[in-house]
């Protein structure tokens, strides 16, 4: 008997000898597929196509983002809505995505779904926002501004002053950055 055929019957034949080599083969496998889907899903799940994928945001936030800084400027460097509201880091990522259950729920009942409605709760909406990012010192402002490769001395003197006096009081990216990307909500002031 050739060593193929052998093998062949070994496989198809059950074993006393094999079966928890197999069981722990095929779950290795199952559990690798598993996790490239996830992986695949959360992904797909931090483009911009996905992002604006609901009109709620195509019709609003979208809208403002195109024509911010972050869209366009002289450096022709583009930050995306995965690359300000989705973390890098694996943990952080998962939890905001779990997080996001909540916006495929509201997007599900209507809860955003004309500009009026929207604009109804902009401020909530911007506030959650904001406090998240205080959570975590603006995390992701950081993945591409970040104070320690700042040149200071070419910002101007305003800002110069403005920046050193945030790391001094501790303040975070968006205490002074609310509205570079997308419209404040109006102020009842």
């Amino acid at each position: 008997m050739t060593p193929k055929a052998s093998w062949f019957r070994r496989i198809r034949q059950p074993s006393v000898r094999y079966p928890a080599a197999i069981l722990f083969l095929a779950g290795g496998i199952v559990a690798l597929g598993a996790w490239l889907g996830f992986e695949r899903i959360m992904d797909r799940t931090s483009t911009m196509e996905f992002c604006i994928s609901c009109h709620e945001m195509e019709t609003t936030v979208y809208r403002e983002y195109q024509d911010s800084a972050h869209a366009h400027n002289p450096s022709g460097v583009r930050a995306t809505c995965p690359d300000c509201h989705v973390p890098r880091e694996f943990g952080p990522k998962v939890l905001r995505k779990v997080l996001a259950v909540a916006d495929l729920y509201h997007t599900a009942i209507g809860t955003v779904d004309t500009r009026e409605k929207f604009e109804a709760k902009r401020e909530e909406l911007a506030e959650r926002v904001w406090a998240y990012m205080r959570s975590n010192d603006s995390r992701e402002c950081r993945t591409c501004h970040a104070f320690a490769t700042m040149k200071v001395a070419d910002q101007r003197p305003r800002a110069q002053e403005e920046h050193a006096e945030g790391v001094r009081s501790g303040k975070t990216c968006i205490d002074c950055h609310r509205g570079v990307t997308h419209r404040l909500p109006p102020r009842d002031d």
